[in-house]
């Protein structure tokens, strides 16, 4: 696919999990990434998810967010490596964000 020229709108779609868990598409990509087994998400950039879709099968269960609160609905954790801060709000009390 083409990348948009400037001024033209972005002919691309994403697809992204909604707060129920279920995919849909997008016009604007997700801010967090995740893994549906693992159910957990953090930044693009995680240095640990990163190494996870180097190894192979991991990117077959990646998914993405559009914001935390969606992530956070869908049943998901925060990355201890990329959001630590918000991993240990999680780890002192899960019931907050409605994950297991």
């Amino acid at each position: 696919m083409n990348p948009s020229r400037a001024g033209e709108p972005d002919p691309r779609t994403y697809t992204l999990c909604g707060p129920d868990g279920k995919p849909y598409p997008s016009g604007t990509p997700g801010a967090l990434g995740g893994h549906r087994r693992g159910r957990l998400y953090g930044r693009l950039d995680c240095p640990s998810a990163l190494r996870a879709v180097a190894r192979g099968p991991y990117a077959t269960h990646r998914v993405f967010f559009p914001d935390e609160a969606t992530a956070i609905a869908a049943g998901h954790r925060p990355c201890a490596v990329c959001l630590p801060a918000q991993y240990a709000r999680w780890k002192a009390d899960p019931e907050s964000t409605g994950t297991p």
